[in-house]
């Protein structure tokens, strides 16, 4: 991947609502696991993928946000421009990426929930959109999920196309979840400002436009929305029992 240049959106501005009380005076993105925050994790995996520049977004706490983000911290990871971009009111996850298109022109783009949390890095996944299906704009990545009424959920063709897509329904009709980590060329762009200039909400507004042109790739490996107090644990117990094994 080092021959590409990779720009990264980390969507970190929510309020967190579900992981409350812990998120009562902290931000979700700096929630931490293993003793670090998942802010921190993302920056990391994000250089281990050898992405060179993420924008942050910030609204619910962003001070603390900023804070964290010292000259110091920054000092400590070098290797990627870390920026950061304030929302006085949240715009929502498509109209956030749509507000800053042009971190991504010309690029490779990935778009990210900063409130998820797996094991793998994103080498296989950008490999995974480089060799797409010519007609897709854009990849997903999914998972197995133990729980899709919580998740969206797509159904795949046999070339592993999104066919459909559900967002959290009652009877999910299959347990493979969307990651929410998209990757994207200035051929989504163009089309969003083509197709969708005003959504605001990605999973609501672009994903069902795209049926048929969204690629997928599945991890095997560990995958966790830390949405709920529950998740947080699922989510340390699995790093506990990774020291342990090593």
């Amino acid at each position: 991947m080092k021959h590409l240049s990779v720009h990264a959106l980390l969507l970190a501005a929510g309020y967190g609502t579900r992981l409350k009380p812990i998120t009562n005076d902290l931000p979700k993105c700096l929630v931490k696991i293993g003793g670090r925050s998942l802010l921190e994790l993302w920056i990391i995996k994000l250089i281990q993928s050898n992405v060179t520049s993420v924008l942050i977004n910030t609204h619910y706490l962003a001070d603390k946000v900023n804070l964290f983000l010292s000259p110091l911290f920054l000092n400590n990871y070098k290797e990627i421009k870390i920026q950061v971009t304030h929302e006085e009111i949240l715009l929502g996850t498509a109209k956030t990426m749509i507000n800053n298109k042009e971190f991504f022109r010309n690029k490779i783009g990935i778009l990210i929930h900063a409130d998820n949390f797996f094991e793998d890095d994103l080498s296989d996944f950008l490999k995974a959109h480089l060799n797409k299906p010519q007609k897709c704009l854009l990849t997903m990545l999914t998972f197995t999920t133990d729980n899709p009424k919580s998740c969206g959920v797509v159904e795949i063709d046999s070339d592993g196309i999104v066919t459909k897509f559900y967002e959290k329904v009652k009877n999910p009709p299959t347990n493979l979840a969307n990651g929410a980590i998209y990757a994207f060329n200035n051929d989504f762009i163009d089309w969003i400002e083509n197709n969708a200039p005003s959504a605001e909400d990605f999973s609501n507004d672009i994903l069902p436009k795209l049926l048929g042109r969204i690629n997928t790739y599945k991890t095997d490996k560990f995958f966790v929305d830390i949405g709920t107090p529950k998740m947080l644990e699922k989510a340390n117990n699995f790093l506990n029992q990774k020291n342990i094994i090593k």
